[in-house]
């Protein structure tokens, strides 16, 4: 039997990771996107904050600074290296969702 854990895995990564997959889901580069995404999206958030701009639109500016650096990254990725990666993006997303929530936390 299949323990459930695996299913998950395999459906929502698609397997093990490959031997040379040049773009693993976990990694470096992965915990790099994350973790700077969640420094722009906190960053962004509080500056605005600081200036008075409320926390509604303060959380919406920072989410759209935060994507548009992400995209802007992967688009360079693109054009100079040839290697755009939506999995650079979900960690961005997944950095920039995380700060939201620890942001929304502090400031209430």
């Amino acid at each position: 039997m299949i323990p459930p854990l695996v299913l998950v895995f395999s459906a929502t990564f698609g397997g093990p990771p490959r031997v040379n997959d040049p773009d693993p889901w976990f990694g470096r580069d992965k915990a790099a996107h994350f973790a700077v995404s969640a420094l722009i999206q906190s960053g962004t958030h509080a500056a605005l904050r600081s200036r008075g701009v409320d926390y509604g639109r303060a959380s919406w500016s920072a989410a759209g600074v935060t994507a548009a650096v992400g995209v802007g990254k992967e688009w360079w990725d693109l054009t100079h290296h040839r290697d755009f990666s939506v999995r650079d993006l979900t960690w961005d997303g997944i950095g920039g969702a995380t700060a939201a929530v620890i942001v929304r936390q502090v400031d209430r």
